[in-house]
């Protein structure tokens, strides 16, 4: 079985009968793994100590703080209860320990597999809307001492504060926004620690990828949207992000939208990518791209470089704590010279059993 054709195993299994299909890797791809073990020794030292350092810069209400749309909000008191309305506020603050002050979460979170594996609890909450359709007399009735939403709610806060609900807007659209909504979260929900902690591990990892990758060509990548194969993500979208961490070119590099640009097989030919990856929550699989007759002369299909990011546990092209891991996939599928399946699967692992309290290698 080769990896272009597993678009639907969880974390672990996926990359890792991928990858073995493919051959094994050479024996210098053993750095890697090594750097990975020796960074996360370093980042317990690390965090550790600045843990301590955020322990002993307690936390004082009343507490004001500017979110993410630039608004001060002024919490008045420690929140016991929350409510979020947001799949990756309620990601965060699952890895923040504080799932069990949540009392009212986004809709369709019984769908969510991280929530099933991590926090089944908070899949039988009440639900509070969508980005496009908030429930606000619902979140009202639930009483929380402070409410965290996207910031495309913008227009919805006034009619929620004049309900006497104290709210944060979120918008953590690139990993430096990922690290601010991070920031503010924690300093709100007084977990400055966990915060740190949650930070210094994505950004020892991800050190850790960029010295395993480094030196390597990069091969250019065609990051397929959602909908359709003919949408691509440019320089502006997180999803360029895990291309460069994983040391690929994104062809897109000079598409100026800010969200799925719509090119034409016109354009993807042009481009002629060494790799076409399809996004966590693309509606069409890997074989339709590799069967699709107007690609037939694209190098990536040619090649039957085509591929799918993870996406059974969690889509990490969105920038939610673990997209990070996203990048780590990549880069083995770039690069399996140098970033083996167990890199992978170790980043993968050490991650989720550290913040979310499961292993994804034991639900494959």
């Amino acid at each position: 079985m080769k990896l272009t054709k597993i678009t639907s195993l969880l974390l672990a299994a996926a990359l890792s009968l991928s990858l073995a299909a493919c051959g094994a890797a050479p024996a210098s791809s053993e750095s890697a793994a090594e750097s990975v073990s020796v960074s996360e020794s370093v980042a317990e030292s690390d965090t550790s100590s600045t843990a301590e350092t955020a322990a002993d810069a307690a936390v004082t209400y009343p507490l004001t703080v500017t979110d993410q749309l630039g608004r001060e909000v002024t919490i008045e008191s420690e929140p016991k209860t929350l409510a979020s309305g947001y799949y990756i506020s309620t990601s965060l603050l699952i890895a923040l320990g504080v799932k069990d002050e949540l009392v009212g979460v986004e809709a369709k979170a019984d769908k969510r597999s991280l929530y099933t594996l991590s926090a089944p609890e908070i899949q039988e909450l009440p639900s509070i809307g969508t980005a496009k359709e908030f429930d606000l007399e619902g979140c009202a009735a639930l009483q929380p001492d402070l409410v965290i939403v996207p910031a495309k709610l913008k227009d919805s806060i006034p009619a929620m504060e004049e309900l006497g609900l104290t709210v944060l807007a979120v918008k953590p659209e690139d990993q430096a926004k990922l690290f601010d909504a991070v920031d503010l979260l924690a300093k709100a929900t007084n977990t400055v620690a966990a915060g740190e902690t949650l930070k210094n591990h994505i950004t020892d990892s991800l050190a850790a990828l960029s010295e395993a990758v480094s030196g390597t060509e990069a091969p250019s990548v065609y990051l397929a949207g959602n909908s359709s194969v003919l949408e691509t993500a440019g320089p502006a979208m997180y999803q360029n992000t895990l291309i460069e961490n994983a040391n690929g070119t994104n062809v897109a590099a000079d598409v100026t939208d800010t969200y799925w640009s719509e090119v034409s097989y016109e354009q993807m030919l042009a481009w002629n990518p060494d790799y076409i990856v399809l996004a966590s929550d693309a509606s069409y699989t890997v074989e339709d791209v590799l069967q699709d007759a107007a690609l037939a002369d694209c190098k990536a299909v040619q090649d039957g470089h085509v591929y799918q990011l993870p996406h059974a546990v969690e889509a990490v092209d969105s920038p939610v704590p673990g997209s990070f891991l996203g990048s780590w996939y990549l880069a083995a599928v770039l690069h399996p010279e140098t970033v083996t399946e167990q890199d992978y699967v170790t980043a993968a692992d050490t991650f989720y059993s550290d913040f979310y309290g499961f292993t994804p290698a034991d639900h494959d």
